[in-house]
């Protein structure tokens, strides 16, 4: 891969290259919010416990955050194809030995490989489209992306539901994980093809193996307490940890940056215009984007006796809606900047509150998933309105040789989010359906979510006050570039 060649002629097959991209990228998205309809059949075949169904879910999330940052800035110094390639091998096959398990505990590990691979993956992902992309042209792959990322999520309830009203309860869940073998072989074909191998590799020395080191143990410690069941002392202890070791981790950056070394992360990033407001909008969007779905999910199958294909095509408005917006907002957001994510979180604001008093109204009846469509449909108009333009507008004025890592700082915040989501949401969901109130769980749940989405709401007013007063370069009219 090389470095920014800004009058370069674009790769004719840049568009090939994407779709290969996000195809990928579908695959481990779409294994966030797949295994959900599948917990309870899981919990009966392999006697799996509330913890273990909690670390089938929120295991993935560690070990996705885990190796983020390392494999984004890996693949800008050794080549983004060859990083793409190894993370779609591990996913892969941890894919299949998920499919194959014959215990819980082995099929949490399974999803701990499988979070690795994922994270090796989308860095690259959004690497290759700051790499192969310039101008509008990039919005608009980002667009692809934010439909992607959107769409794989939402639409993994209704995937997973088909599958186990095809297969079956008893092997159903198996193939929910057995689905991802085709494509990952399909992905690694399609990239030998498409995806040019880089030339110009950086010598291995000048990579941070200390930094590496730092920020993994940091972020292991801040998600296993986030990702836990149940918060204990040893919790407590273990999250100030993990930030200590992020602090050491921004203090070693700086010392290997001042001493002319390449840094893992170079700490200017957070200079940049509009990386910084876009990657805590994108922590805080998170948290409450993936917690909607768990929760959804666990309420229509345990307290309202939906089957695992009927909780999912309640879920689909969310992602009808979504679909239809990413890619408009990947093409407007050049010219009308952080306006457009702010609408779109108003709209999802507004179809999570209208969607919470529905479900208080509808009372724990079946026709719940008939009410609740409408304003789900609202909510997925919005989220495709925020994710593609936040992620265009945060990297637009990176260099393209930090890309990856750029990229892997921005999902390790997406990841941080959706488990800070799953544990909240999840934890007063748990509290209601053990009292017997599951409805005022799933009220609970959900008002959690909108908290949490009103806070990148403010983020979002903040930044788009800023650059309308011209506080930050390249403002909301700036059409998006390499940096």
């Amino acid at each position: 891969m090389t470095a920014a060649r800004p009058e370069a002629e674009p790769d004719p097959n840049r568009w090939k290259a994407l779709s290969v991209c996000l195809t990928a990228g579908f695959m481990t998205l779409l294994d966030v919010s797949i295994v959900n309809v599948a917990l309870p059949s899981i919990a009966d075949q392999l006697d799996a416990s509330a913890a273990a169904l909690q670390w089938v879910v929120s295991g993935y999330a560690l070990t996705f955050g885990l190796v983020l940052v390392s494999a984004g800035r890996l693949g800008d110094a050794r080549g983004r194809r060859a990083l793409f390639i190894a993370g779609v091998l591990v996913f892969t096959l941890a894919s299949l030995a998920a499919g194959l398990a014959q215990s819980a505990a082995w099929l949490v590990v399974a999803r701990l490989a499988q979070g690795v691979g994922g994270g090796i993956i989308n860095p690259q992902v959004s690497g290759l489209i700051q790499q192969l992309f310039q101008g509008a042209e990039r919005g608009r792959a980002f667009g692809r992306l934010g439909a992607t990322i959107g769409v794989s999520t939402a639409i993994g309830p209704v995937l997973g539901g088909v599958i186990l009203a095809v297969v079956g309860p008893e092997h159903g869940w198996r193939w929910v994980f057995l689905v991802n073998l085709p494509v990952g072989v399909l992905a690694i074909l399609l990239s030998l093809r498409y995806l040019a191998p880089r030339r110009d590799k950086e010598p291995a020395r000048d990579l941070d193996a200390v930094g590496a080191v730092l920020l993994g143990a940091g972020v292991v410690g801040v998600l296993w307490p986030l990702v836990s069941e149940q918060w204990e002392p040893v919790d407590a202890a273990l999250l100030v940890v993990g930030l200590v070791l992020l602090a050491v981790f921004v203090l070693w950056e700086r010392r290997v940056d001042a001493r002319g070394g390449t840094p893992m992360v170079r700490l200017s990033l957070f200079r940049v215009p509009g990386y910084a407001s876009g990657a805590l909008l994108a922590l805080a969007y998170f948290s409450g984007f993936t917690g909607i779905f768990f929760v959804l999910t666990l309420y229509l199958q345990d307290q309202l006796g939906y089957t695992p294909l009927q909780a999912g095509l309640a879920i689909t408005p969310f992602a009808l809606g979504s679909a239809v917006t990413a890619a408009i907002g990947g093409r407007v957001v050049s010219t009308r900047g952080r306006a457009v994510v702010v609408t779109g979180l108003v709209l999802v604001v507004a179809g999570l509150v209208l969607t919470d008093v529905l479900l208080d109204a509808a009372g724990g009846r079946s026709v719940t998933g008939w009410w609740t469509a409408a304003p789900l449909l609202l909510a997925g108009l919005g989220s495709g309105l925020v994710i593609a333009p936040n992620q265009t507008l945060a990297l637009e004025h990176v260099p393209v040789d930090q890309a990856g890592a750029a990229g892997g700082v921005l999902q390790t915040g997406q990841r941080l989010g959706s488990a800070v989501g799953i544990a909240v949401v999840g934890a007063l969901y748990f509290a209601g359906a053990a009292s017997g109130d599951g409805t005022a769980g799933v009220t609970n749940g959900l008002m959690a979510t909108v908290a949490l989405l009103v806070v990148a709401l403010v983020i979002g007013v903040v930044d788009l006050v800023r650059r309308r007063h011209g506080v930050t370069a390249g403002g909301a009219g700036s059409p998006a570039r390499p940096g």
